[in-house]
């Protein structure tokens, strides 16, 4: 084998360990994905048909969706452009992954809670997204975003919660990812204040609550710094300063986040040497933040070092962490994530009492159900 095929197989076998941390956070069951990744002979993104890595995910999309189950249908396609469209096949997984979605929310989904499109175009690029709870100028946002390979639409089962949370709920992608276009850099977190700009009046963005996952917490904690409509900040595994400032550290972070990250910047391998450092967040800026912020770290992370939470605690009054042993976005966590960070949110807020009760209880129960082996710092 050359070393280029040899470059090629090391990918293709790490993407399948990658993404089957995203499919069990989608909640798909990880036997049909094993057997359909063992399909798999080439990770291209120009690929598209039988033992093409695009071609395997959305022919189970295809069959999904042909059965009505369009949610399915959607984690599949969202998995076929995973980690990012690098040609014309993870494009079409791509477009099909919007199109299955959007069936859902103007049928089955529509009828449970109305999902609505937004696009907002801003400086950098266009951005669209989806909202649920809109129309009360006094409701508070909840404004979701995940990291650099999340595209919106894995969002669903949050738009679903608007009633229940009080609150309306908007799901939005990192600049790069999926439907947005602008680049990511020094000025990415401008997206949120474009977005934010753009809902006034729909809801309360004077009281936000970022739910930002990863890199995207990141730009939410930026953004806050400029922005004193973001109120709180809830984060799993986001990257503050060491992270972007230590080239060695990066070069041991899997190849799929470095690509990504190249993808996402300007395209160009070894782009991020020059620009991520520009992205790391000050001792000063830090100390300065006005915001509640909840942290989810994982001792095992292989990606963001787990110095980022010390450097929370030091430097930001509001914040409390959570750390478990996992690696990154603890996806063997996710029945205690979730609850603990919209209890956060839930709090911030300031929501009615019952909400806040119930949402609390959640957490405190999925801790203690799952006798984590970490603890809150």
């Amino acid at each position: 084998m050359t070393t280029a095929a040899t470059a090629r197989a090391g990918y293709l076998d790490e993407l399948r360990d990658l993404v089957m941390l995203h499919a069990r956070a989608q909640g798909l069951p990880p036997a049909p994905c094993r057997t359909l990744l063992a399909r798999i002979r080439t990770p291209d993104g120009d690929a598209d048909g039988p033992g093409s890595w695009v071609g395997e995910w959305c022919a189970a999309g295809d069959r999904l969706a042909a059965r009505g189950r369009l949610l399915d249908a959607c984690r599949h396609y969202a998995l076929g452009r995973f980690p990012y469209v690098d040609g014309p096949g993870r494009q079409r997984a791509q477009d099909a992954c919007t199109a299955a979605f959007d069936r859902w929310r103007r049928g089955t989904g529509g009828r449970r809670i109305h999902v609505e499109r937004l696009t907002v175009t801003h400086p950098a690029g266009t951005q669209t997204a989806w909202a649920a709870g809109l129309g009360d100028p006094a409701r508070p946002l909840l404004l979701i975003t995940g990291g650099i390979v999340s595209v919106k639409e894995q969002w669903a089962p949050l738009l679903r919660l608007a009633p229940a949370l009080g609150m309306a709920v908007v799901a939005a992608e990192l600049p790069g990812v999926g439907e947005h276009t602008a680049r990511y850099g020094p000025d990415a977190h401008l997206a949120f204040t474009a977005l934010l700009d753009a809902l006034t009046g729909r809801t309360d963005t004077t009281r936000t609550h970022a739910l930002a996952l990863s890199f995207s917490g990141h730009l939410a904690l930026r953004c806050a710094l400029d922005d004193p409509r973001i109120r709180s900040v809830a984060t799993v595994g986001a990257p503050l300063g060491p992270f972007f400032r230590d080239p060695a550290w990066r070069r041991h972070v899997p190849q799929t986040t470095r690509r990504t990250l190249d993808h996402l910047t300007d395209g160009t391998t070894g782009t991020t040497d020059r620009v991520l450092p520009e992205l790391a967040l000050t001792d000063a800026q830090l100390r300065s933040l006005d915001v509640d912020v909840a942290y989810v770290a994982s001792l095992r992370d292989e990606i963001v070092p787990l110095t980022e939470v010390g450097l929370l605690r030091r430097t930001v009054a509001r914040s409390r962490a959570l750390v478990l042993d996992d690696v990154h976005g603890a996806p063997a966590h996710l029945a205690v994530v979730r609850p603990y960070l919209l209890a956060h949110a839930v709090r911030a807020a300031r929501a009615h009492p019952a909400r806040r009760a119930l949402f609390g209880g959640l957490a405190a129960t999925a801790r203690a159900r799952h006798a984590l082996p970490g603890g809150a710092v």
